[in-house]
């Protein structure tokens, strides 16, 4: 019978297997987590702790203090904080400066509204070891727990990206960052109502959720904006200049998310009497709309022939998709023919059928000049357009 290989490190102890992942490279002391259940156990062990609310941020500030990216197993990477008799705050260690923050909460909060306001970059005195984060994912806070989220957000000197997500209860949202914060994301906060930017460095926002009212204070010029608005405005009272500010945002953005009724219910109005509005920047369009609407593709090739520079359009049909009543037929007729020299690829997604697809793309081609772009179908196939403008399966 063959002896079995007996592993030089099974009984070694923990202090000196940390020592052994402190000298490797980043992605090979990863990957140590997979040699076995006892290397798993390394990576995965929890600090504990339990106070009060007002524990919390000292707690995380002594976490993030502690922790030694170049021996990442010297202290836990992942803190349990147990404030009350059913809610703890879970946060997580990650590398390239990132950290989670979760607050998730009992239901007996969640009727209760509040606001949050974060300030970054004040220049703060700061330890020398102090883990910097560069990253923050912020997730599930609450009424109860937004004080302590804006003092720990408000502390973090080297914050680039900011991702908050269902944050149930979150009515107002202020950021302000003077130089360091370069990216937004705000998702699925479904009862926020205004968005105040103070952010003039920012190059990214992404937003998913009903449209709020967006304030964004100092100008700046956004390069990627994702705003996924399918569930409609959040008040019924929006006006075209109400979105006034965030349009002037993304006019230069190179990669834009837009549904079909903000364009046509808050953009178009705005633009349609000078005739001279151009996207110029635009490379990627990400287009969302609910199909059933007549009018979809009339909406979608007049913001086409604002953007000459457009390269990808991405086109995603959602029936759920708020739908902006009234008719635009005329759309598409006022607006100044531009051809599109650039485009490469059209994709779709969400299509029921093949039949939908190509109505579209029968519309859509007459607006290419040169080669006719690649077209993938939902279902992952590719359209082939030959010279008549007639479309079959490949």
């Amino acid at each position: 019978m063959e002896e079995s290989v007996e592993d030089p490190f099974s009984n070694l102890p923990d202090e000196i297997l940390r020592c052994i992942v402190c000298f490797l490279p980043k992605e090979s002391a990863l990957e140590s987590s997979l040699i076995s259940t006892r290397w798993r156990d390394l990576w995965n062990q929890v600090l504990v702790k339990h106070g009060s609310t007002q524990d919390i941020t000292p707690a995380v500030a002594g976490f993030l203090s502690r922790f030694e990216e170049l021996d990442p197993l010297k202290h836990p990477r992942k803190l349990q904080f147990h404030f009350s008799l059913d809610t703890a705050l879970f946060a997580s260690i990650a590398t390239n400066g990132k950290l989670l923050l979760d607050f998730p909460g009992g239901d007996k909060h969640l009727e209760n509204k509040y606001e949050m306001q974060f300030k970054l970059n004040k220049h703060h005195t700061i330890t020398h070891h102090t883990f910097l984060v560069k990253t923050l994912y912020l997730k599930s806070v609450r009424d109860f727990t937004s004080e302590v989220a804006s003092s720990i957000v408000s502390n973090l000197d080297h914050l680039e990206k900011l991702v908050i997500v269902e944050c149930t209860g979150l009515r107002s949202l202020c950021v302000e960052s003077a130089s360091k914060l370069q990216k937004l994301t705000i998702l699925d906060c479904m009862e926020l109502k205004s968005v105040h930017l103070r952010t003039s460095k920012l190059k990214t926002f992404t937003y998913r959720g009903p449209l709020p009212w967006i304030w964004p204070e100092s100008h700046f010029n956004l390069s990627h904006a994702v705003l996924d608005f399918r569930h409609g405005p959040i008040s019924g009272d929006f006006k075209p200049q109400d979105f006034n500010e965030t349009l002037l945002t993304i006019k230069n953005s190179e990669a834009l998310t837009l549904c079909q009724w903000t364009f046509q219910a808050l953009i178009w109005p705005s633009i349609s009497p000078g005739g001279n509005f151009i996207f110029y920047r635009i490379r990627e369009l990400w287009w969302i709309h609910n199909h059933k609407d007549e009018n979809s593709v009339d909406t979608l090739v007049s913001l086409l022939k604002l953007c000459p520079a457009l390269e990808q359009l991405f086109m995603t049909t959602d029936p759920t998709c708020y739908s902006e009543p009234g008719s635009i037929s005329s759309l598409s007729q006022s607006t100044k023919h531009r051809k599109l020299e650039h485009l490469k690829r059209i994709k779709f997604t969400g299509y029921a059928n093949r039949v939908d697809e190509i109505s579209v793309v029968k519309k859509l081609i007459e607006l290419v000049k040169g080669e006719p772009p690649k077209i993938e179908t939902s279902e992952g196939n590719w359209l082939d357009l030959v010279c008549n403008k007639e479309s079959k399966m490949i």
